[in-house]
């Protein structure tokens, strides 16, 4: 597919008129119409404002450059580079200070990058092959050697994260052998059809964890770099669980008082 195309197909999809594009880009409607037909041929820098203005991910944006014939603009380099070492020095930060509650840093693939010791509140019980490194969030969640057995609401939950992964790749017009994709159908798998309760709300529902400390009801927030000029630190993912109730609040923060006591 050529950038003309491309073009075209990421406007539409984020229901924009050539109009509203070509205002937001600061070019003309006329201009934006001669690009999408492939008659003009657009410049480095209106490439990277079409993009910005579209709000592609970086990594979306440097593979549009390229079909325009530009090198990308984004740098991509990995986590363990001496460039981003301040980067991972804060999110381990922030992972610290969210104690006692669990948290962890997903990349693009849902493979935990880092963690807070809260971690293993979750984790019990799974099957150590699901934990041996890359660990993958969302298979430990939904295998069913995973969390799944320990899930109270397992139907429900299971599908708000496959709601949040079709989210994700919709967001990335992921193909069908993009890796997120294909381990989407694994896990689409493992997940009954959900009960649908009277007067049902959605799938935005707290985690019913069954554990040694007594049933947890955890809810979730995301977090994302939406600022990070990185392609590798703009799709990270920050997962914290937070306490849905009293008696889960004081069932981590025991936890964590006795894990502390324990440590040397």
């Amino acid at each position: 597919m050529d950038f003309a195309q491309a073009l075209k197909e990421r406007r539409a999809s984020r229901r924009l008129s050539q109009l509203e594009l070509a205002l937001k880009a600061g070019t003309t409607q006329r201009h934006l119409s001669f690009i999408e037909s492939g008659r003009s041929v657009p410049g480095r820098e209106m490439v990277i404002r079409l993009t910005e203005s579209l709000g592609l991910p970086l990594r979306e944006r440097n593979e549009l450059l390229l079909r325009a014939g530009y090198a990308p603009a984004y740098p991509q380099q990995p986590l363990d580079s001496a460039a981003l070492a301040p980067v991972m020095d804060a999110l381990r930060h922030i992972l610290a200070a969210h104690l006692p509650y669990p948290a962890i840093i997903v990349d693009r693939a849902g493979d935990i990058v880092a963690a807070n010791p809260a971690r293993f509140l979750l984790f019990e019980g799974c099957a150590g092959w699901l934990l041996a490194p890359p660990v993958n969030a969302y298979r430990v969640a939904l295998h069913p050697e995973g969390m799944a057995p320990r899930i109270a609401n397992f139907p429900e939950w299971a599908r708000h994260v496959l709601h949040g992964l079709e989210a994700e790749l919709d967001r990335r017009h992921a193909a069908d052998d993009d890796p997120l994709a294909v381990l989407y159908r694994e896990l689409a798998g493992y997940v009954p059809p959900a009960r649908l309760p009277p007067g049902h709300l959605g799938f935005a529902v707290p985690l019913e964890l069954r554990t040694a400390r007594g049933e947890l009801r955890l809810i979730t927030t995301i977090t994302s770099f939406a600022t990070a000029a990185d392609v590798t630190v703009s799709e990270l993912r920050l997962e914290a669980f937070l306490p849905a109730d009293a008696a889960t609040a004081a069932a981590l923060a025991q936890h964590e008082s006795e894990h502390a006591k324990l440590a040397p």
